[in-house]
């Protein structure tokens, strides 16, 4: 049961009311909605989401509107916000809101843990996630055009194989992986991935914050 207990909020000489009527909030991108929200409920945490769409990473100027105007929606909340180092100045964003930041260069990191995110990248891995799968069509042709060479171009450079991963939340999304990874060129992999990881980084900056 993660708790907390009144206390002021002081930020380069401002003060922050947090509002102790309120449960502490989750704010952040979508892409583990349901993974979050199954962990909130086996542990029983006491913790209100808001989730972002998922494709904001790709959009640094959307990012910064939607990140930004929901922290300022919410002002005077305890809020641990669950992004990654999605852009140059997120940081800042949240510290200046009185916000923390799970702990986490991405959200593949978060959940596969930094040594196998780091070993998998190493090995030419591009990582597609459910959430990505269902969008893919979309995104790939907003962000590269709708040229399937310069596509492949792209996601080959670099790169030797996507791995699609499961989680014990994820819907089946075999055919649409199978798709993507034909899209951009790249044999198709899959992983398995428990949540435990996710699990430990979420309360970890959970209980930080309720006890900061």
């Amino acid at each position: 049961m993660l708790t907390s207990r009144p206390r002021p909020n002081t930020d380069a000489g401002t003060k922050v009311i947090i509002d102790m009527s309120l449960p502490p909030l989750l704010l952040g991108c979508g892409i583990f909605a349901k993974e979050i929200g199954h962990l909130i409920a086996k542990n029983g945490w006491e913790v209100e989401t808001v989730f972002l769409d998922s494709a904001l990473h790709n959009y640094l100027q959307r990012l910064e509107k939607g990140l930004t105007g929901s922290l300022a929606k919410r002002h005077g909340r305890d809020i641990v916000v669950f992004y990654g180092c999605c852009h140059p100045l997120i940081d800042r964003w949240i510290s200046s809101a009185g916000a923390t930041r799970v702990v986490g260069q991405n959200c593949v990191e978060i959940l596969l843990g930094k040594e196998r995110f780091d070993r998998e990248l190493e090995n030419g891995a591009f990582f597609l996630l459910e959430e990505w799968a269902l969008r893919w069509d979309r995104i790939t042709r907003e962000l590269y055009g709708a040229n399937p060479e310069v596509i492949r171009e792209i996601f080959r450079g670099e790169l030797s194989r996507m791995l699609a991963i499961r989680t014990p939340c994820s819907a089946n999304f075999s055919a649409l992986a199978e798709a993507a990874a034909e899209k951009v060129g790249l044999p198709l992999e899959w992983t398995d991935v428990g949540l435990e990881h996710l699990e430990q980084v979420l309360e970890t900056a959970l209980r930080n914050k309720l006890h900061e």
